[in-house]
């Protein structure tokens, strides 16, 4: 399944006409936050596929524009809280960084833990069901200590990184951390989950194992910018 992720900055390859040439294989679209809602429409559109989102600590509450005002992308499915099932594929998502200032989208380390043992009663239906409990986190934020940084705004949720130790997601993509010096490290294998941070965008072929994973297996997957 190839998909394309995106967060964190417009980029001008993308809004653009010839998306549809340059990215007419991808089958499904995720947003890791702080984009407008317009540009995500746009993609959405351009490549006829389905769109799943969060929001970021710099989304809108309300985007005005032409159209009218809207407080999420048309079309688009909020993960935030949610475990969906897209054709057998296993999602969730978590909006929002930690909580430096007063504003939406944003949460204390505690209040972040109450976002994700939310999850939980579904993730234990999805392993009953489907003998594993998710493909696909979806965050804005990092995990603690993963991509993140030592200033307060943009460290990373201890509670994002117990979800990722325990529930084992072959993928978990996120933004909030911008990349400016090619030498980042923009993927890291950290145990069964390979966590991508997707600022701008990345493709991404996601190689999924729909049985139960073996502990001793990790995901494989390739990505390209």
């Amino acid at each position: 399944m190839n998909v394309l992720t995106l967060s964190d900055k417009v980029v001008d390859r993308i809004y653009n006409a010839s998306i549809i040439e340059q990215f007419k294989y991808i089958d499904l679209i995720i947003g890791c936050g702080d984009l407008p809602y317009y540009y995500l429409e746009f993609v959405k559109d351009a490549l006829n596929s389905p769109l799943f989102f969060v929001r970021g600590n710099h989304s809108s509450l309300v985007e005005y524009g032409v159209t009218g005002s809207k407080s999420a992308p048309q079309g688009g499915v909020d993960l935030h809280r949610q475990v969906v099932n897209h054709k057998g594929l296993l999602l969730a998502g978590l909006e929002g960084s930690v909580r430096y200032k007063p504003g939406p989208f944003m949460y204390t380390q505690a209040e972040m833990w109450s976002n994700v043992i939310s999850l939980l009663p579904r993730l234990i239906v999805n392993l009953i069901e489907h003998g594993r409990y998710l493909d696909v986190l979806v965050t804005h934020a990092p995990p603690w200590g993963i991509h993140d940084r030592e200033d307060f705004a943009h460290q990373g949720f201890k509670a994002i990184r117990w979800f990722v130790t325990v529930f084992k997601p072959a993928y978990h993509f996120h933004g909030h951390i911008h990349l400016y010096d090619g030498n980042e490290a923009s993927e890291t294998q950290f145990r069964h989950t390979l966590v991508i941070n997707t600022y701008g965008y990345k493709e991404v072929d996601l190689q999924l194992i729909t049985k139960t994973r073996s502990s001793k297996s990790p995901p494989l997957g390739s990505s390209k910018v």
